[in-house]
């Protein structure tokens, strides 16, 4: 494993390897104006929600790393304590790309990239009309990081007013994840994109309290088959079947026919069962996936 300590590092050398391994990063589409009302639209990366009450958001438009200059975002919101933050979707992402040029305080970036400008309701800045969702924000707070090269600036907003386009909620009002399409940042020109394809759930431990990885036995903690994701979903379960419902499933017919084929072969048994049990945590059927592991 390759040991770094960051400072024996450039802040070139530092902002390469961070970017690419903290990632992805959502984006944070800023429309900021300054006090004589120069409107800039500019993405960050360092972004993040930090609280839902109050409704706290934090982006750092940091210190350019080349000279040391500060943007014109940073700027804007020291004269003008409010922003808002356009959502990145699919549709608008090379606009955006555009729209991070580095042009002269006073050029509207709106019009550098084509965006369509909204009037806000509360605060002066404009939204991005093509953002699935933009929401009107004041600044809280402005923290400096340092003053060298990459320094970052946390802005801290509080979020007053959520716009949300209509076409990417589901039957319920909520945002549907898959039909919003994000993109996110990660390192150099790459960037990821948020698809039903590449889509997947998580069950929330937060709801039950999991038996642990560490109260499965031996054989199962330490498979030759079974990832540690599978292990994480085994551990997960509230509790350990019966020895009685382990033993109800040797009467199913896949487990059965294992059981069959593998008849005074233990090890083959072992395996297999592991990967029968694999095939049903893919479907998401964790509790039978789990007798099948017990067998």
């Amino acid at each position: 494993m390759l040991t770094l300590n960051t400072s024996d590092l450039t802040p070139v050398q530092l902002q390469n390897y961070l970017q690419y391994a903290i990632a992805p990063r959502p984006i944070c589409f800023a429309s900021t104006i300054d006090a004589e009302g120069n409107i800039n639209l500019s993405p960050f990366s360092f972004f993040n929600m930090f609280s839902t009450n109050p409704p706290i958001c934090v982006f750092s438009p940091s210190r350019r790393v080349r000279d040391n200059t500060t943007k014109h975002t940073l700027e804007n919101v020291l004269e003008v304590k409010e922003c808002v933050i356009n959502i990145v979707n699919y549709d608008m992402v090379q606009q955006m790309s555009l729209a991070s040029t580095e042009y002269a305080k006073g050029v509207n970036e709106f019009e550098k990239a084509g965006f369509t400008m909204l009037k806000s309701d509360l605060v002066r800045p404009p939204r991005v009309a093509e953002a699935p969702v933009q929401l009107e924000c004041v600044v809280n707070e402005v923290i400096a990081l340092g003053d060298g090269h990459g320094a970052g600036n946390l802005i801290l907003v509080e979020i007053k007013r959520i716009h949300i386009n209509e076409a990417i909620l589901d039957a319920e009002g909520k945002i549907d994840q898959q039909k919003i399409d994000l993109v996110a940042r990660l390192g150099g020109d790459w960037y990821c994109r948020v698809t039903a394809d590449n889509l997947f759930k998580v069950a929330k431990p937060l709801a039950k309290l999991g038996i642990g990885v560490d109260s499965l036995p031996h054989a199962v903690r330490y498979s030759k088959v079974l990832t540690g994701n599978d292990l994480g979903m085994l551990g997960n379960v509230e509790v350990l079947p019966s020895d009685e419902a382990v033993d109800l499933i040797s009467n199913h017919a896949e487990v059965k026919e294992v059981l069959d084929a593998t008849i005074g072969d233990a090890t083959n048994r072992e395996r297999e069962l592991h990967e029968l049990a694999k095939k049903f945590l893919n479907n998401g059927e964790v509790e039978f996936a789990l007798k099948i592991v017990l067998l």
